[in-house]
């Protein structure tokens, strides 16, 4: 079993920036792969970040050139940082971790991004 439990979120300016963490109860190169999800009412969670064990990443084009996923190994965490934000990135914010053959969810952080 797995513990996500996520950190950072907060009320942003559009343009500004914030940084979420995710703190893994196991070692986070045996989570594979580590997700960044957001949800909005109504809709969806979609996937805005991705990393590999390997360090290989992904983003949509929502958030590609804005959006920065990385880890510390050495503290288990899950980081993602997102810049230029826009009151569409507004929403609750989860990380998600694959281990076994189980899909890990933290209990979200709610990022508000004022026009």
């Amino acid at each position: 079993q797995v513990q996500l439990v996520e950190s950072g979120g907060g009320l942003v300016q559009a343009g500004g920036s914030l940084t979420l963490s995710c703190k893994t109860s196991r070692r986070i190169l045996s989570i594979n792969p580590l997700d960044w999800y957001r949800q909005t009412p109504g809709n969806q969670r979609e996937l805005v970040a991705r990393i590999s064990s390997s360090g290989l990443t992904n983003y949509p084009d929502s958030v590609k050139g804005r959006f920065t996923i990385s880890r510390d190994n050495t503290k288990d965490t899950l980081f993602l940082q997102m810049n230029s934000m826009k009151p569409e990135d507004t929403g609750v914010y989860y990380c998600k971790g694959h281990y076994g053959y189980l899909d890990y969810w933290g209990q979200g952080t709610q990022v508000i991004v004022s026009s």
